[in-house]
């Protein structure tokens, strides 16, 4: 099912519903404001997370752009799919040309941007960057966490957009933080699956453990094909993150039992980390190192 269409003040002054109506349904809360003038029925608005709102919010803004502006940075991340962690969504961001300038007006941040055709794309009918374009963006802008998380999700989806990021950042060389996106930019990876995925490659990363292989494929001595989240080959050492709701009910917990027995069946140390522990990831250091250590005596 597809997201609520909004419903601006102009639209309903012209379908008959009176001033005196629209301030009574907001007073109600039988109408939820995105922006000024725009708003979403309650159970619509209700319905749908920050980033849902944010992207009803940018698909109507971008069909009232003027020609040369495109919705872009987190916002285009949003509309080309992207899951946002930990990012303010407060605004709707739009690059246009550098002679009109950069500003933020209202719920709009304008970004003052020369872009090329290869820069472009839509998106249901709405002008935003290319996701190539919308990484580069992010990663100049966004703190390198986040911007991480982005990026190995657009590439995920559309892994020839790695093939143009090259080009952009050289076109973007003298742009503010263009050493960070190129760092960025060298550190995304595709295999990441989820958000917890590629915030623990960060911290992993940061921690300074050595870099594992991602979805690795191992056969347990039964024939069963396990793909690893985490792979520490040359310590045997393997990594999972439990994501919030990974086990829906007592089987699936059963099945991963038997899974890590299976892995420990074939020599591999196994340690998990949680959501809570990507905040304390030295715990996991900890972790990896007790693993570590087990697998020398062996």
């Amino acid at each position: 099912m597809g997201d609520p269409r909004v419903l601006t003040r102009a639209q309903l002054l012209a379908a008959g519903v009176s001033a005196f109506e629209i301030a009574r349904d907001l007073r109600r809360g039988e109408l939820a404001p995105i922006a000024h003038g725009v708003h979403l029925r309650r159970c619509d608005h209700d319905a749908l997370d920050d980033t849902g709102r944010h992207r009803v919010l940018a698909r109507h803004l971008g069909s009232t752009l003027s020609p040369g502006h495109v919705i872009s940075h987190v916002s285009a991340a949003v509309l080309h799919g992207a899951p946002v962690w930990n990012l303010p969504l407060t605004r709707v961001h739009v690059s246009r040309p550098p002679s009109a300038g950069a500003r933020r007006r209202g719920r709009l941040h304008f970004h003052a941007a020369r872009l090329s055709e290869a820069d472009l794309a839509t998106v249901d009918d709405v002008p935003v960057t290319s996701v190539a374009r919308t990484i580069a963006d992010v990663a100049r802008t966004a703190p390198r966490p986040q911007a991480v998380v982005i990026g190995d999700a657009l590439l995920r989806s559309d892994p020839a957009a790695a093939a143009a990021l090259p080009r952009i950042l050289d076109s973007a060389c003298g742009l503010n933080g263009i050493a960070r996106a190129r760092a960025v930019a060298g550190f995304l990876d595709a295999r990441s699956e989820s958000v917890g995925e590629s915030l623990s490659r960060v911290r992993i990363e940061d921690a300074g453990l050595p870099r594992p292989h991602l979805q690795h494929e191992v056969v347990t001595r039964d024939g069963r094909r396990f793909r690893l989240d985490f792979f520490w080959e040359e310590f045997g050492i393997v990594g999972e993150f439990d994501g919030t709701g990974k086990y829906s009910d007592r089987r699936d917990l059963v099945a991963e039992k038997f899974r890590e027995d299976a892995l420990r069946d074939l020599g591999f140390e196994v340690i998990r980390w949680s959501w809570m522990e990507l905040d304390h990831f030295d715990v996991v250091v900890q972790r990896f190192e007790r693993a570590r250590a087990r697998t020398r005596r062996t």
